[in-house]
Parts: C-alpha cells; structure tokens; sequence
C-alpha cells in the first residue's frame, strides 16, 4: 500500500480524467463498459481488457483518497 502512498494526488486524478476517460466521445469508454457490464454484455476478451484499462485509474484514484482520508483522519 506504500506505493499508493509515493503517487501525487494531482497525478492520480489527472490519470483517471484523461486515461480513465478516454475517448470522450460519444461517450467515456469506461461508462460503455460498465453499461456492458451491467448488461451482463462483457464477453469479448478486448472488452475486458479495456474495462481493466479505463478503470484502473479511478481504481487507484480511489484508493489514495481512501489511504489520504485514513492517514490524515
């Protein structure tokens, strides 16, 4: 979790709105993924991996607002 620690939270944020994001048009691919998910659509090996991919980001934003609230609370 100490690595969670070494990333600058303006970084983690910026990754989750540029990658996590990315393509913005017609819609963030990682919300069409999650759609797919929920749709019980998610299948494709691709489609997998670019739920892991866009998703990622938000998952490490996630933790280091969790690990900054725990250590600083």
């Amino acid at each position: 979790m100490k690595i969670f620690d070494q990333i600058p939270l303006s970084m983690a944020f910026m990754l989750a709105l540029i990658l996590g994001l990315a393509p913005f048009t017609p819609e963030p691919h990682v919300v069409e993924k999650l759609r797919m998910l929920m749709a019980g659509e998610l299948s494709k090996p691709i489609d997998i991996f670019d739920l892991v991919l866009h998703g990622a980001p938000w998952l490490v934003l996630i933790i280091k607002l969790g690990r900054t609230g725990t250590t600083k609370g």
